[in-house]
């Protein structure tokens, strides 16, 4: 664990992580339009001149530029601070959790992949591919290392997978609509393969209740109907960042309550 005092490693923590999720922006952008997210360089989207380093200091440069471009002045998506902020303090918060060893680093993998996860497809309503079913495999490795044994990592795999599969296939039976994508069961079992089968139910309940929640808000402001599309990942993500950092602690508590 590590100790409150311990406000180098902290900082060192936050800074990695900012950095981090800097190139998670671009992930985020480029992946979803099959672009190289090594090629080329950062650059303005709207006049394309390309950043110096000095404008893609993570945090920093959005805050002193406000947000816009030095050369043409176009504003910049808020997104870019705060996928920054977010993949920091999740840095931080698993250094706090599991100290410096391999099991944050591994974890620390499997939150950047939640948050391109969940950015994508609050934009574009996909979940890629190229991200979900690498980190299946991903997640399956590192429970050679992991907390989670080889045997619950395969078995959430599997069991994550194939619950949302089955949702998706008796949906669609009832009411000959996609009730929701292939890519939700692929993330799924991604989170199964990191977290284990145990995590599988704590993740779709968590899910689903703060997405019905955001649902019924959403369709009061828009005026919309029960049919109205909202991406499910961003939901899943949550639900299984939920159980790794305080999974335990409210199963403890829900337990008690009985």
């Amino acid at each position: 664990m590590l100790e409150p005092s311990s406000s180098f490693v902290a900082s060192a923590t936050f800074v990695f992580g900012a950095v981090i999720g800097s190139f998670l922006n671009v992930c985020i952008y480029r992946l979803p339009l099959h672009e190289s997210i090594a090629f080329p360089a950062s650059h303005c989207r709207s006049c394309a001149t390309p950043l110096a380093w000095y404008d893609n200091l993570p945090l920093v440069s959005y805050l002193f530029r406000r947000g816009r471009c030095r050369f043409c002045g176009t504003s910049f998506s808020s997104r870019y601070f705060v996928v920054e902020l977010v993949t920091a303090l999740l840095a931080v918060l698993l250094v706090h959790q599991f100290g410096l060893t391999i099991t944050t680093f591994g974890y620390f993998v499997f939150n950047a992949a939640l948050v391109v996860i969940t950015f994508i497809d609050l934009d574009h309503q996909i979940i890629p591919d190229v991200i979900s079913l690498p980190g299946i495999v991903v997640g399956v490795l590192f429970s050679l290392v992991s907390p989670v044994t080889v045997w619950d990592s395969l078995i959430g795999a599997v069991a994550g997978a194939g619950v949302l599969w089955a949702v998706f296939w008796g949906y669609y039976f009832l009411t000959h609509e996609e009730g929701m994508g292939g890519g939700d069961a692929k993330l799924l079992a991604m989170i199964g393969a990191f977290l284990g089968w145990q995590a599988i139910f704590f993740t779709l309940f968590c899910a689903s209740f703060i997405g019905a929640v955001v649902g019924l808000i959403v369709m009061r402001i828009r005026h919309a109907d029960g049919k109205m599309a909202l991406p499910f990942g961003p939901f899943l993500a949550f639900g299984a960042l939920s159980y790794l950092f305080f999974g335990e602690r409210l199963i403890a508590w829900y337990l008690n309550l009985l």
